[in-house]
């Protein structure tokens, strides 16, 4: 059954929202997929979730058809999904999976902001301190100094007062005009990059042709955070003007996004070997040229923090407001979003290894909305419709590597982030290489 026989079926009308909503929310999706965490463990990958979203865009139309409701969203798809399954306990506390899906929303969403500010604190710390040594020649990347003059949370509390006052913009319309600006400050950075890191590549042969078996669980979680995007994407879908053509423009993007990523997790590897920093803009030369590129990807990422930030405030900020009077309301509101900044500037404070938190969210929240919920929403919904053997065992695969990738991952990830750093085996952020 398609998307487009089941959405005609209902004979509802998709609510026409506003069309900055789909511009800003498209591109947090976008930012993530180009932006932290590239050149990490590069291994090869069997990523099942591209079809994901649209397997949980089939459950959702299905319930246009149960519910005769015009939009569903994932949290409320999971409650109605657990209200008509076959367990009794099940559904007397179906409201419970909504409260799931929101929970792992935020925390999906609110890791993404820390793994920013750590981005964002990374390239300033190593622009500002290498800038006395700074030249015109671009020559790779040697060790300069071999500690920091200030300590990297001392760069993630200069960064906070800026994102707080940016979050504070609640106009979906201006933060598309960033988004606009993030877009054309990456495309040049991109370009930039690619120019530098197709030069001069050694010979191949000399890099191993396997890393340790453990950095394929970190490269798990790694993995997911970056493909991770089904909340968004299913708002995109829920605002296409033709949304009969879903599927193709998922799987176009993500083919697009695929490729970009193994020409520069390839690209980039080749180049710096077994230096790639968890960021590949850290291995750039320190030459106003390529510092100018750091600043450019700086400046995007720090106007996608807003686009991030806006999932987890649109579910919190409601329930925060709905406790106040109204004379309150706009003053919780601020509260709440200066809070919620502080917060991840906090988490990035005391776990500043971009590499080893990337992995960690991916593993912990990502995989769960990515790749255990999807296909268990699917057995729920339509296992009634007599499902075939096929499309059950696949359900039930996927949900298993979700669920294995899911406990490994975390657990890789953690054992990482208490080893001394010079015993990790995962790539150090340190601005010096």
């Amino acid at each position: 059954m398609q998307v487009s026989s089941l959405a005609s079926l209902s004979g509802l009308k998709e609510p026409a929202l506003p069309r900055a909503v789909e511009y800003v929310e498209g591109e947090a999706w976008i930012w993530r997929c180009c932006g932290c965490g590239v050149d990490q463990q590069l291994q090869l990958q069997f990523d099942p979730e591209p079809g994901n979203p649209l397997m949980l865009w089939l459950c959702i139309a299905g319930f246009f058809l149960r519910l005769q409701k015009t939009f569903v969203n994932y949290g409320e798809a999971m409650m109605y999904g657990l209200e008509t399954c076959p367990n009794a306990w099940l559904r007397t506390h179906s409201v419970w999976g909504r409260y799931t899906v929101s929970f792992l929303l935020i925390i999906t969403q609110l890791g993404f902001c820390s793994v920013y500010f750590m981005f964002m604190a990374d390239n300033l710390q190593q622009m500002v301190e290498e800038a006395h040594v700074t030249s015109s020649t671009c020559q790779p990347r040697k060790i300069l100094v071999l500690t920091p003059i200030l300590d990297i949370r001392f760069y993630m509390l200069i960064i906070l007062p800026f994102l707080v006052l940016l979050v504070f913009i609640q106009n979906l319309r201006v933060l598309s005009i960033f988004s606009t600006l993030a877009n054309i400050t990456t495309l040049g950075s991109m370009a930039l990059i690619f120019e530098y890191i197709v030069q001069g590549i050694p010979d191949p042969r000399n890099l191993p042709l396997m890393a340790s078996w453990k950095t394929f669980l970190l490269f798990f979680g790694t993995a997911i955070f970056t493909f991770e995007g089904v909340g968004i994407v299913l708002s995109l879908k829920n605002q296409m003007k033709h949304p009969q053509q879903f599927s193709f423009v998922l799987y176009l993007g993500m083919s697009l996004v695929i490729v970009l990523y193994i020409c520069l997790g390839t690209l980039g590897y080749m180049k710096f070997g077994s230096n790639t920093q968890a960021s590949i803009t850290l291995n750039l030369p320190n030459c106003w040229l390529y510092q100018s590129v750091k600043l450019l990807y700086s400046i995007g990422i720090f106007f996608t923090y807003a686009l991030q930030f806006h999932v987890p405030a649109e579910i919190i900020i409601p329930i925060v407001i709905s406790q106040v009077s109204e004379s309150w309301a706009l003053f919780a509101d601020l509260s709440v979003r200066t809070a919620l900044v502080c917060l991840t500037c906090v988490s990035a404070i005391l776990i500043p290894r971009l590499d080893l938190v990337i992995s960690l969210v991916g593993s912990v929240s990502s995989s769960a909305l990515a790749l255990i919920i999807p296909p268990l929403l699917e057995l729920i919904t339509f296992y009634p419709e007599d499902m075939s053997c096929v499309t059950i065992a696949k359900d039930i695969m996927i949900s298993m590597l979700g669920l294995l990738g899911c406990v490994f991952g975390t657990y890789q990830a953690l054992y990482e982030l208490i080893q001394p750093v010079s015993h990790s085996i995962a790539n150090s952020t340190g601005v010096y290489a």
